[in-house]
């Protein structure tokens, strides 16, 4: 059976607290097996016989909605493609690398239009630059802190004209290792 990652956005974020197991439950009444979760920030890792990424996203997208009262924008993707993510190399090894940079990727459903890409690369700077590929938006920050930066997940958003979640290539590197 296929097994999966769901990158969950508005997971643990201000006054949308949920406790794991309970959010490990709302995936097996799905029918989902072998449910799992990887630190608090919603991040899922399931097996489906799906084989529909898109229908999975939406599927898990309307049961969360309806179990917890609110929207929880879902990015799936299977082992193959995390690894993918992983390997990839958007910057320079020494960007990669430097101390105090750290590079995040940005899941989206879709990879966004052309006017979208070119608006998020215009918006790039010494501390912060971007790239995309497929359905991954690459954010390298060379910041000491996320907060030293002056960008944020939802300046992302109105850039691209799109949801996404973020995660620290190292957490995403961690969830493909338990795959």
């Amino acid at each position: 059976m296929p097994r999966y990652v769901a990158f969950l956005r508005a997971i643990n974020v201000g006054k949308r607290q949920v406790k794991m197991d309970r959010l490990r439950a709302l995936f097996e009444e799905l029918g989902f097996s072998n449910v799992t979760t990887f630190i608090n920030s919603g991040n899922v890792i399931f097996d489906s016989s799906s084989k529909a990424v898109s229908t999975l996203e939406k599927k898990i997208e309307v049961h969360l909605n309806t179990g917890l009262g609110y929207e929880v924008p879902s990015f799936v993707r299977a082992p193959e493609e995390l690894l993918a993510i992983t390997e990839y190399k958007p910057f320079s090894e020494e960007d990669l690398n430097a101390a105090g940079n750290t590079l995040y990727v940005g899941f989206l459903t879709s990879r966004p239009a052309q006017a979208a890409e070119v608006k998020l690369l215009s918006l790039a700077t010494e501390v912060n630059d971007f790239h995309i590929s497929e359905r991954e938006v690459y954010w390298l920050c060379r910041a000491a802190t996320f907060t030293d930066a002056a960008f944020s997940g939802a300046l992302l958003e109105k850039a691209i004209g799109m949801q996404t979640t973020l995660r620290n290539v190292n957490t995403i590197k961690r969830i493909g290792s338990k795959l």
